[in-house]
């Protein structure tokens, strides 16, 4: 039995949970989410709380049992609470900067970068943080990894963009001949 999906996912109050078919539309006061369901896994909604299990012990069942209840959990938190992630710009001369649903980055480059915020990520400058925010966990790590990739930190000097919490392994730089 998988540890994950047998663990029941309490629904706060002002969050709706519909079951339609092969998706499961959640509604709460941030916004709203769909995600898919699949069809070996039952869902059984009680007062409060919604309880996943097998329909059968197949393997494709076990598989998706722990993810489904990820992906209901995650949007069940996202519509309530929300999702927020922060990047670190480090580095002489690195800056950040909002311009509208734009992120205007000066990373070390000859032009300054633009990336353009998908709708449902928000953006807020503190510094040189970059906190991310929104409903959608998985829309939001992939919109914080793809800033990141523009300059990843280095292992020298830790120069680039990084998680807030991330470690970066440094490195010793070269050393002068010793005769």
């Amino acid at each position: 039995m998988s540890r994950i999906g047998k663990m029941p996912i309490a629904i706060p109050s002002g969050v709706q949970v519909k079951i339609r078919g092969g998706m499961i539309e959640v509604k709460g006061p941030k916004g709203l989410l769909e995600t898919p369901a699949h069809e070996s896994i039952a869902y059984d909604m009680s007062d409060s709380r919604i309880l996943l299990s097998r329909k059968d012990e197949s393997r494709t069942a076990k598989e998706q049992h722990g993810l489904r209840r990820t992906l209901l959990f995650n949007a069940v938190v996202g519509v309530s609470q929300g999702f927020a992630k922060t990047l670190e710009v480090n580095g002489v001369g690195y800056k950040v900067a909002l311009k509208g649903k734009a992120i205007e980055l000066a990373v070390g480059f000859s032009n300054p970068v633009l990336v353009e915020l998908p709708t449902g990520i928000e953006a807020k400058v503190e510094g040189n943080k970059l906190v991310l925010s929104g409903i959608d966990k998985a829309q939001l790590g992939e919109v914080a990894a793809g800033i990141r990739r523009i300059r990843p930190p280095e292992p020298y000097k830790g120069k680039g963009i990084k998680y807030e919490n991330e470690h970066i392994r440094r490195k010793a730089g070269k050393t002068g001949s010793k005769k």
